[in-house]
């Protein structure tokens, strides 16, 4: 029996030692890797500001596969995205912000994240009768920054850009409307013209949509309507051109109105200027 004792306070001093030299090994190990990991991602700092783009992107990336557990794994991580948002390489900046997102998702930058993505895309935006895609994902992103972070560095830039994109969007929905206008396809055309209404508010369009309006419902005879569009261009746009147009619809036919009155008139003054002659 005592010679079991002795063997296993034998195995387990044996475990003890092995095991604290282990530990002892890690936190070596650890300590040189997170030297290792802020000495790369310093280097891509110092490449950066040579204008040396392509290597500091490569450093931040290296910085932070040495140490992916470290505070500074996910700064390198968005270091990395936006070198290459600077260099024009949009898309690779989006697969590391996307990537960035998904392994960090409590990282305390995420707000930039989001905004670095909007800008990456929004800086694709080139012909948006071709290809909406750049300006949709643009418009998602920096909505999440407003609604997410309102009070975030970010939030009033995003909503500048926001209105920008909605302009865009607002012209195409435009362009189609006068389109199915000239072709006399009236439903189309009241479909886009409300889009605007319901979705661009706040852009240049609306008021020619709200005219267009008022001028599609009246040739279709739908005057109620046509005057409930009316009215709302003259609350919100009494002193624009278009309003003017609108009221220049419904004047002309009040004209016509105030014509046949005048000749009911006329006529019973001609019928007792003959009976006084007779």
């Amino acid at each position: 029996m005592f010679k079991i004792i002795i063997l296993i306070s034998s195995i387990l001093f044996f475990l003890f030692s092995c095991s604290k030299k282990n530990v002892e090994i890690e936190q070596i190990d650890e300590t040189d890797l997170n030297t290792q990991m802020i000495t790369s991602y310093k280097e891509g700092i110092d490449l950066l500001n040579q204008g040396n783009t392509f290597d500091a992107a490569k450093k931040f990336t290296e910085a932070e596969i040495l140490f992916p557990q470290s505070l500074w794994a996910p700064r390198s991580a968005l270091m990395s995205s936006y070198t290459y948002y600077i260099s024009g390489l949009y898309e690779d900046s989006i697969s590391e912000i996307k990537r960035y997102l998904k392994t960090y998702p409590l990282h305390e930058r995420r707000n930039y994240a989001y905004y670095l993505l909007a800008l990456s895309y929004y800086e694709q935006i080139v012909d948006e009768k071709k290809d909406l895609n750049p300006l949709l994902q643009a418009k998602e992103n920096f909505n999440i920054i407003i609604k997410d972070y309102p009070n975030s560095e970010f939030a009033t830039d995003a909503e500048y850009k926001l209105e920008l994109i909605n302009e865009i969007l607002a012209s195409k929905e435009m362009y189609l409307a006068r389109y199915y206008l000239e072709k006399e396809k009236w439903i189309p055309a009241i479909n886009r013209f409300k889009i605007i209404l319901n979705e661009y508010e706040r852009t240049i369009y609306v008021e020619e949509a709200l005219h267009r309006l008022v001028e599609i419902h009246y040739k279709l005879g739908l005057v109620n309507e046509a005057k409930k569009y009316a009215s709302t261009l003259g609350y919100n746009y009494k002193s624009g051109e278009w309003y003017e147009k609108s009221f220049k619809i419904f004047n002309k036919s009040y004209s016509k109105i105030k014509l046949k009155k005048s000749n009911k008139k006329k006529n019973r003054i001609l019928k007792r200027f003959k009976s006084l002659i007779n």
